[in-house]
């Protein structure tokens, strides 16, 4: 496969302007991107060209020297949740079409920063979210309440769910690897394991069907 530059979605600004996180809309009609001016802009990822931007909002008002880090589009592709360092998740309803008011429709406020998001695709009303402090919290819509998957003593890296969304993984500081299994069919319930110890942090990873 050749790869071939055609043009720049976000042009250049002079100074820093860090790019933080990237996410892509499962119906791939979107590509949502932000940087540390807490900006999130949407590009249709057919054309490349930006069709809406919008500001997030921080955890307390007026408090602005929180980034965002990481984002995640509902399986539906109509929300987009937000990951920040002021520890809180926000959850934006963008609606279906361009163009379409956009607001908050849940936020997941914690004790710590939140360093990364997994939507898995068969749990639509549940987002998963990782935490500085080791722990893994799923983040209910229906009730705007989270609760803590399993906890670890090690930084949260990243998130990773499996193609069919019954099952995430989780790397960590300390170079281990968790499993958990939303619905086990040898146990009839929820189990989280821990699957391996790496040489190194495993920054980036990915779920595959068996697991």
């Amino acid at each position: 496969m050749q790869l071939r530059h055609l043009k720049n979605a976000l042009p250049a600004t002079e100074g820093m302007s860090k790019v933080t996180a990237i996410a892509w809309s499962p119906n791939n009609r979107r590509l949502a991107v932000v940087t540390v001016d807490r900006i999130v802009h949407l590009f249709d990822a057919a054309t490349g060209e930006r069709k809406d931007k919008f500001s997030t909002k921080p955890a307390e008002k007026g408090c602005k020297d929180y980034v965002v880090r990481s984002l995640y589009f509902s399986p539906d592709s109509t929300k987009l949740a937000i990951a920040q360092s002021d520890n809180i998740v926000f959850i934006y309803k963008l609606g279906f079409e361009w163009g379409d008011k956009k607001s908050i429709c849940n936020k997941f406020l914690q004790s710590d920063a939140i360093t990364s998001l997994e939507w898995p695709i068969s749990h639509p009303n549940e987002l998963v979210f990782g935490l500085a402090n080791g722990k893994v919290k799923v983040g209910q819509l229906r009730t705007n309440k989270p609760a803590t998957l399993y906890a670890t003593e090690s930084y949260v890296y990243g998130l990773s769910s499996s193609p069919d969304g019954n099952a995430i993984v989780s790397a960590h500081m300390d170079f281990s690897i968790y499993r958990f299994v939303f619905d086990d069919p040898n146990t009839g319930g929820p189990i989280h394991t821990k699957i391996a110890i790496h040489s190194c942090i495993p920054y980036c990873y990915f779920m595959g069907r068996k697991y």
